[in-house]
């Protein structure tokens, strides 16, 4: 999918950001950060990659879908501080072969392999989703849509979270979610015999409602499923759905 890369400078901007996403941006000094805003109930916004460039300066990684919506929420929330946000011509290299250059390793999950931020673009030819499934890793605008909650698309998990930090925009809904409610929903890897379109709804064998496929790979796939739902023989258009 398309990125778009922004430059986030001034006096402000670290305290700024830190205020706002779900992750520490202590982390910063140790690569790569993967985060998300959240609306003040809780529910994403967005996720993105946080990084320091060579000259010091905030980058932010974000797929294009979101960019617009993102900077219009960032402009928001900047109100007087001293931070100033400037689209970059910078592309993102993704791969999992020998790391080029300047490549920093995706925070999310090992087998992601690095990201590359540069005058060029793609990747080096791995089958990403084939990894997003075996390891249930949700993509951004697929698995992750308006109203998601970020526990149940397993954003802890992903390096994505971080309960000890300051408070940012939802952060109460999150941390309550996390210390004093047990997740009834979320996505999880399934079995799947066929194949659907992403996003077809998942029923039991007695016809309720149980879900949604997403991406799929290999006889796997990725779904959000009621928890209590989640039985043998499921299905999904013409595939079956097994939970694993």
């Amino acid at each position: 999918m398309a990125r778009k890369v922004f430059e986030i400078t001034g006096s402000d901007a670290e305290s700024f950001l830190q205020g706002l996403v779900t992750n520490d941006l202590v982390r910063l000094d140790q690569g790569i950060v993967y985060t998300a805003m959240l609306t003040p109930q809780g529910k994403y916004l967005a996720d993105f990659f946080l990084l320091r460039s060579e000259d010091g300066a905030l980058l932010l990684d974000v797929d294009d879908s979101l960019a617009g919506g993102l900077l219009q929420r960032l402009n928001m929330y900047k109100l007087r501080a001293d931070v100033t946000i400037t689209e970059t011509g910078l592309k993102v290299r993704r791969g999992t072969g020998p790391t080029p250059e300047g490549a920093r390793p995706d925070p999310r999950h090992p087998d992601l392999g690095w990201r590359l931020y540069g005058e060029e673009e793609g990747c080096d030819g791995t089958d990403f989703d084939a990894i997003r499934v075996a390891h249930c890793i949700p993509e951004t605008g697929l698995e992750l849509t308006p109203d998601t909650l970020i526990l149940e698309a397993g954003l802890e998990r992903l390096n994505g979270v971080d309960f000890r930090k300051g408070c940012y925009v939802g952060q109460e809904v999150t941390a309550r979610m996390k210390h004093k409610t047990e997740l009834r929903k979320g996505l999880t890897t399934v079995a799947v015999k066929g194949a659907a379109p992403a996003g077809t709804e998942i029923t039991t064998p007695e016809g309720k409602p149980a879900g949604r496929l997403y991406t799929q790979s290999d006889g796997r796939g990725i779904a959000y499923l009621r928890f209590d739902r989640a039985v043998l023989g499921m299905t999904a258009g013409e595939a079956r759905v097994d939970p694993e």
